[in-house]
């Protein structure tokens, strides 16, 4: 009796099973793409963002500087449907002013030691 039933409904079982699985490891998949994508749009969002303020409001302090930025990165991300929460933004936001100074430090640098090379700055 059990032997019947397994060969007539064995393979509709076994489908649906297949089905259920694909399902779910689809659905898994989708929300992972849509984490990597939604975090890559957070961070392009900021970077432009920062680059903007920082050219825009160049006169106004750090800290209004600041507020604008989140204010404009909230405007961006909430105009494509994107949540970002407020530790979440503040930490985006540090990493792109860290990785700008730096590579404003290491032009510095690169200048100082033209200067140096070329005989206009003493080494002192």
């Amino acid at each position: 009796m059990i032997l019947e039933f397994i060969n007539q409904y064995g393979y509709m079982i076994l489908y649906a099973a297949l089905t259920a699985i694909a399902g779910f490891l689809g659905a898994q998949i989708k929300k992972r793409i849509d984490r990597v994508t939604a975090d890559e749009e957070k961070r392009k969002a900021v970077e432009t963002v920062v680059k903007a303020v920082e050219q825009m409001y160049q006169d106004l302090p750090g800290t209004e500087k600041l507020e604008k930025a989140k204010e404009n990165i909230l405007a961006i991300l909430q105009s494509k449907d994107i949540a970002i929460s407020e530790v979440e933004m503040d930490m985006l936001i540090e990493a792109c002013v860290a990785e700008f100074n730096l590579v404003f430090l290491q032009k510095v640098k690169e200048e100082r030691m033209e200067e140096m090379h070329n005989g206009n700055v003493s080494e002192t």
